[in-house]
């Protein structure tokens, strides 16, 4: 039997989103812009939220560390992604790749069951409000959030060990702007049955049961809202909904359509776009979606920004 030429590769090309020279200058304004504005506006509300000691609440607790979380996420591609257009290349290391994939994994992860948590919360406040602080104790929420960071953390370390058995032909080619799981399983020559399973049925439930959680949440919200009597009750009740179910439907669309959906309705396109929706437009959007129609935040970040100009004052005098 003729033995088989395979290798492991010692880095791969990440094509970004353009190979046109003339749209690289473009590409790095938009996506520094984009990435300065949405690690900027996550810091804000961590910062605001750990500032102000009335925001010490579960609802607050979650979108502080979602934001933690974006701000991660945003920080795993994007710089590497403007290094490589300033420094006109465009190699990833092998490990640097693995390394990628694996935070892309856990925080895509966290993103997912924080959702999941929020809704959670929103359905205890709203349908349960008097049980609210026996149900959302601090205990309890520590649990939620811990119970979450190993769940992500090991979903992601099996995706990477199934992706560092596997070997790799002549083409090390990648046609994103980072190292993801499909187009670099349609770079190996081994055989990736396993890691498209794990990736469907593993991946699938730890999508799907939180997607399930929080579609049951709003059911049961929307039934107590409507029983609400007065109009303004319930415009107050949906308006501190409609926010996260906006960030809800950008995310689970673009994650679907990428990861769950067929392997021959792929597209590079396609795949590239919900990519950069779901890894930099959503993080950069959620400080706005969350906080801006937020009268708390707004206060608090109000707050923040008087207390750093009166240090910034005493600093001068």
């Amino acid at each position: 039997m003729e033995e088989e030429n395979y290798t492991s590769a010692s880095e791969f090309i990440l094509l970004g989103l353009s190979t046109q020279p003339e749209r690289q200058d473009l590409i790095f304004g938009l996506f520094l812009v984009m990435y300065l504005v949405g690690a900027a506006g996550n810091l804000l509300i961590i910062l605001a939220i750990g500032s102000d000691s009335h925001l010490h609440t579960p609802m607050y607790f979650f979108l502080s560390n979602l934001s933690l979380v974006d701000f991660c996420f945003i920080s795993s591609t994007v710089p590497k992604m403007l290094v490589n257009i300033q420094m006109q290349t465009q190699s990833i290391s092998y490990c640097g790749c693995l390394t990628q994939i694996y935070f892309c994994i856990l925080l895509a992860n966290m993103d997912n069951f924080l959702l999941m948590a929020m809704a959670y919360d929103r359905y205890v406040a709203i349908c349960h409000p008097l049980h609210y602080s026996t149900m959302m104790s601090l205990q309890i929420c520590a649990l939620m959030l811990g119970s979450s960071w190993l769940i992500a953390n090991l979903h992601s370390l099996l995706h990477t060990v199934l992706m560092a058995r596997l070997e790799f032909c002549a083409s090390n080619v990648i046609p994103y702007f980072f190292c993801d799981l499909i187009p670099l399983l349609q770079l190996s020559c081994s055989n990736t049955q396993l890691n498209q399973l794990m990736i469907l049925l593993v991946g699938g439930l730890i999508v799907l049961i939180p997607f399930l959680a929080i579609l049951v949440s709003y059911t049961h919200i929307v039934s107590a809202v409507l029983k609400v009597p007065s109009t303004q009750g319930k415009q107050k009740a949906f308006s501190t909904c409609g926010s996260h179910l906006a960030v809800v439907t950008l995310f689970y669309g673009t994650i679907t359509g990428v990861y769950l959906s067929p392997s021959s309705s792929h597209s590079t396109g396609k795949d590239s776009l919900a990519s950069v929706i779901y890894m930099v437009v959503t993080p950069m959007l959620n400080p706005f979606i969350y906080c801006l129609r937020n009268k708390d935040m707004k206060g608090a970040t109000r707050k923040l920004g008087m207390v750093e100009l009166d240090r910034a004052l005493h600093r001068k005098s």
